[in-house]
């Protein structure tokens, strides 16, 4: 079981929300939009897309790896490991 699956259906409905951001995006080039106004919806988009990513790490960190680590050995090690990989990523971007 995956560490969201309690939180799949809000999951799923954060990213239906994102696609609506993102085909009104679109319709907004397709209109010619002002520049700035577009770059708005970018940043609002972005950000809900991030919050969504820092939710679902953290269900990953409390679910995934705390388990991993109950267990320890090789397994707990590589779980820390993705995750890091995983903030890394997050931060980067």
């Amino acid at each position: 079981m995956a560490g969201y699956t309690d939180s799949k259906q809000d999951h799923a409905m954060r990213l239906r929300r994102v696609e609506g951001q993102i085909r009104g995006l679109q319709r907004m080039v397709e209109e010619d939009k002002y520049c700035i106004d577009i770059l708005t919806q970018v940043s609002a988009a972005t950000s809900a897309l991030r919050s969504f990513s820092l939710s679902l790490l953290e269900e990953h960190l409390a679910h995934c790896v705390a388990e991993a680590t109950l267990k320890g050995g090789p397994e707990a090690e590589a779980k820390v490991k993705e995750a890091s990989d995983a903030i890394a990523r997050l931060v980067r971007s």
